[in-house]
């Protein structure tokens, strides 16, 4: 009697690079497998004075210090200072959970108890080792907005 043949003989060598290809990124070069995030930068009123994106909040909604997660969109929005507002994503880079809360100068992850500074989305606490992704707003007196 002849037995089939292993799983692992029939996927060989070309079965091995089809899975590592669906581990990688669109536009993915196959460079360093650490991504990093863009650095975040302070945001200030457009000089044109024209409104632009969807309003995620009002300045008065974001703390001094802290911060607020829009889960519904994903996106945590800081303030790191006074009149200084960041925007990331809510999404945590260890295993894709959202965020919870913002305290204590960092962004919280419940999950596996990640922790990112308020400032720039480093990490300040793993397992994460990537920092969260900068996300795109615009300050417009009271208004903060998603671009």
């Amino acid at each position: 009697m002849t037995n089939p043949p292993a799983r692992r003989t029939v996927l060989g060598t070309g079965g091995a690079a089809a899975l590592l290809v669906g581990c990688s990124k669109y536009g993915d070069s196959g460079g360093s497998s650490q991504a990093s995030a863009p650095p975040a930068t302070s945001v200030s009123p457009p000089a044109s004075g024209a409104a632009g994106g969807t309003e995620l909040a009002r300045t008065s909604d974001i703390p001094v210090g802290g911060g607020k997660i829009f889960k519904d969109r994903k996106i945590v929005v800081t303030q790191p200072t006074k009149d200084e507002f960041k925007a990331f994503s809510a999404i945590c880079t260890h295993q894709g959970c959202t965020v919870s809360t913002v305290a204590d100068g960092t962004i919280d992850c419940p999950c596996h108890g990640s922790k990112y500074r308020i400032t720039d989305a480093s990490v300040a606490a793993g397992p994460a080792t990537t920092p969260l992704p900068a996300e795109k707003i615009t300050v417009e007196g009271n208004s903060i907005r998603l671009v």
